[in-house]
């Protein structure tokens, strides 16, 4: 790849970027303009934000490497997406929070909410959630675009993490929420084209769709073929008189030790071999026959519960657990209470256009489709003679599922390819970061310290306090991608999406639609969703079915508190929102029903006149 033209290119890209975030920032005059771009943008800007916003490096990165290992399974994780996430959350939501912003005056969305519940303590403990729990995601997603860099160009990968969130940060703290809508729709065709060559050419070097799902069909029998053809070197070389069941630990033992060989250096890796005669010996016979490294994994993956690239995971295993309950359902059901995305609702000037802008968003982001697919079908590429003859997960370093999708962009994909994918995943990492850096400096500015703590109302504070917000939130959030560990992205981004429904969900919805859900029934839904996610990430869960719960483990020395399968059910596997949901809504309905509704008078400022059923009960009116 020639590094001139390369740099020509992201130069080119740099500078339109920081043109449209230049316009962003001339148009910026008042705190609301920095916060809301003034509401004055067009729902299909809006419905491009959107998208380009959750079409991150996570997405592309983290989602096309959990597709390689999981299968088509996570194709389903779109479908839910779509449905929830647009056609839900614009038609539905959508209109209803722009409408109730306006009228409240709202800027962010925690304020919204505080708002909607008369309750300053609301507002700023949603903004503390986002501002302590949001940088995990951020950094997952700083980690994405950093890897495919560091695969890309054999750039430092401390370099390219500075590099992409000092520019990032610079156009946020300048332009505001215009300056990030605005490059957000130009970064949204970026993407849009640059994942649709992916997905043509992907199809075009496998054959056709047909014949890519089919060889993807039959990869798992071809691999046990391969497999057979060694048994006899593979008999000889493993101790006498074991049975089948031996023989599989004993081949997953002694193949774990060359994979796991492969980090070590030239010399330590030639002192280990001489030192254990029958791993070199399984050394070269991986070497005779690549598809061994794919039955490693097989075996691995299937003791996990998985049956083929085209199957769902075995229904109670680790795999349908984590697919299931994190990729697919934490995922979607997320999307609808991720404050990143619910705040683009009260930026357009006209309500009624959002019902059409949603199905423009829809089809924008049907392309993920193609990307998950790809992300399976990375499989057949790799498996091929000429390409090393090893599944997508026994091609990458270590295993790491999050270098899967860069590493066959840079070698299967023709060279200028890499510059068009430079650009795409350049602009999906940065329209999300730019996002997610506004939230959190707004929500740690304008809710948090400006409303909670400091209480002030001078909208000069707004934009100043946002500002040093943002400013705070970039080096946390790249300090953190310093130490998160490999095949994070896509449980991660999840984790983040199960904990904004759980905690947010309820009041979001509830308050837009159920005039009788009261000020303590929002506070305890939100206490509930937070504390009970938690203790579950904290205690039970681990996290992509395999890394302990973090404070089991550090406190009590244990993976989990709950080990084994409770009323039919490995909990330890399921995702927090499963849990924390339920209970969180629950909550609710029952602290709301028992206490008083709000005054008529609140109520009508919020749904309007001509909206609100006229209680009995009246409640006093302080914002507290």
């Amino acid at each position: 790849m020639n590094l001139t033209v390369v740099a020509m290119t992201a130069l080119f890209y740099l500078a339109v970027t920081f043109f449209l975030a230049y316009k962003g920032y001339r148009a910026t005059r008042t705190a609301e303009d920095y916060m809301l771009a003034g509401r004055t943008i067009n729902p299909y800007m809006m419905a491009l934000s959107y998208g380009a916003t959750f079409i991150s490096s996570s997405a592309i990165i983290g989602f096309g490497g959990a597709a390689a290992m999981f299968g088509m399974g996570v194709v389903l994780t779109n479908f839910m997406n779509i449905l929830l996430g647009f056609f839900i959350g614009f038609m539905v939501l959508g209109v209803r929070v722009r409408a109730m912003g306006q009228r409240l005056g709202s800027t962010t969305f925690p304020e919204l909410l505080g708002k909607r519940f008369n309750s300053r303590f609301i507002q700023a403990f949603v903004g503390l959630i986002i501002v302590l729990f949001m940088p995990l995601y951020t950094s997952a997603v700083l980690i994405g675009g950093s890897r495919y860099i560091e695969a890309t160009f054999q750039i430092n990968y401390e370099l390219a993490l500075i590099l992409f969130t000092g520019l990032v940060a610079f156009y946020v703290i300048t332009g505001g929420m215009r300056g990030v809508i605005y490059t957000d729709v130009f970064q949204a065709v970026l993407i849009f084209v640059g994942l649709v060559i992916m997905v043509v050419y992907t199809y075009g070097i496998l054959g056709g769709p047909f014949e890519a799902h089919r060889k993807l069909a039959v990869l798992p029998s071809e691999i046990e073929e391969q497999f057979e053809q060694a048994r006899q070197e593979l008999d000889a070389l493993a101790p006498s008189d074991l049975d089948e069941a031996n023989f599989t630990g004993w081949f997953l033992d002694t193949a774990g030790k060359v994979a796991s060989a492969t980090s070590m250096s030239e010399s330590e890796r030639q002192q280990f071999f001489e030192a254990h005669p029958d791993i070199a010996g399984m050394a070269a016979l991986m070497q005779k026959y690549p598809a061994l490294a794919s039955k490693l994994v097989t075996l691995r993956t299937g003791q996990a519960g998985f049956r083929g690239w085209t199957h769902l995971p075995q229904k109670g295993s680790m795999f349908f657990y984590v697919l299931i309950t994190s990729l697919i359902l934490g995922m979607s059901v997320g999307m609808l209470a991720q404050p990143q995305l619910a705040v683009r609702f009260m930026t357009v000037k006209d309500s009624r256009a959002l019902n059409r802008s949603a199905l423009f968003g829809a089809l924008f982001f049907s392309v993920m489709f193609g990307v998950l697919a790809t992300g399976a079908l990375t499989n057949v590429w790799f498996s091929m003679p000429e390409h090393g003859g090893r599944i997508a997960a026994a091609s990458v370093s270590a295993g790491n599922i999050d270098l899967i999708i860069p590493t066959y962009i840079n070698r299967a994909l023709p060279h200028w390819f890499g510059i068009v994918f430079m650009l795409t995943l350049l602009a999906a990492v940065m329209s999300t970061l730019s996002s997610q850096f506004h939230l959190m400096g707004t929500s740690l500015g304008r809710d948090f310290l400006e409303r909670g703590v400091l209480n002030l109302s001078n909208p000069r504070h707004t934009v100043l306090l946002a500002r040093a917000g943002i400013a705070l939130s970039v080096v946390i959030t790249l300090l953190l991608a310093y130490m998160l560990p490999g095949s994070i992205v896509a449980v991660a981004t999840a984790s983040f999406a199960g904990l904004c429904a759980a905690s947010f969900l309820p009041l979001y919805v509830g308050g837009m639609y159920w005039q009788r859900m009261t000020r303590a029934g929002a506070i305890a839904s939100l206490c509930v969703g937070f504390c009970v996610s938690v203790f579950w990430f904290g205690f039970v869960q681990m996290s992509g079915g395999r890394n302990p719960a973090v404070l089991s483990f550090f406190l009590l020395n244990r993976p989990t508190i709950i080990e084994g399968p409770f009323l039919g059910i490995h909990w330890k596997w399921v995702e927090a929102l499963i849990v924390a949901l339920p209970a969180s809504t629950l909550t609710a309905i029952v602290v709301s029903l028992m206490t008083r509704p709000e005054s008529v008078e609140h109520q009508e400022k919020c749904f309007g006149v001509s909206g609100i059923v006229n209680h009995k009960e009246d409640s006093s009116e302080i914002y507290s």
